[in-house]
């Protein structure tokens, strides 16, 4: 347990200190995607935090606790809907050069979190199963942000960065729908 709290506090860390390259650069080239991942990463730090500080309590709370991060998997969903309005309202296509790089960089940031969190995955319920599947979300959602900026420089629009926000957005609401089935299942489990 000691080794899984060390790894979930290193993955906090990566995920803030990308979240401010993300955010700026987001807000520089005025991409939807880029600042819905950046919320993301957001998230992941705060889930990643909560996971560190929920796993020395019981299976009860940590339950809870599951539920609670169910919930916090739908703040970039939320984020998105708010760029979107705002990119509709005003719709300049992107830096694509900035949404490529920087989806590279989130790539390199979510892979090496998703690398550190595998081997536990299995190991605390609902808790390492939302941190996991939260790294290997963003992983493919970096891997479409690079493709739009990359279709975006071919072809300025806005339409690639709103689809890979959208998708984005879709896999956070599916990935809290199971991290949701999974607190209950151990609710229940915790209560027998």
């Amino acid at each position: 347990m000691a080794s899984l709290r060390q790894t979930v506090l290193i993955v906090a860390a990566l995920n803030l200190a990308y979240f401010g390259v993300e955010f700026v650069a987001a807000l520089r080239a005025g991409s939807v995607s880029l600042l819905a991942d950046s919320a993301d990463f957001l998230e992941d730090t705060a889930v990643n935090t909560l996971i560190f500080l929920a796993l020395a309590w019981t299976a009860t709370r940590r339950a809870a606790v599951g539920k609670v991060l169910a919930a916090l998997l739908l703040i970039p969903a939320l984020a998105f809907v708010w760029t979107l309005v705002a990119k509709l309202m005003n719709p300049l296509p992107p830096g694509a050069t900035a949404m490529t790089l920087v989806g590279l960089g989130a790539l390199a940031v979510n892979l090496t979190a998703a690398a550190l969190l595998d081997r536990h995955r299995q190991a605390e319920g609902s808790l390492t199963r939302a941190a996991f599947l939260s790294a290997r979300n963003d992983a493919f959602a970096n891997i479409g942000i690079i493709a739009a900026g990359l279709v975006t420089a071919a072809y300025p629009s806005i339409w690639p960065d709103i689809v890979v926000g959208l998708l984005i957005a879709a896999m956070n609401l599916d990935a809290a729908q199971e991290v949701w089935e999974a607190a209950h299942d151990e609710a229940k489990a915790a209560r027998d």
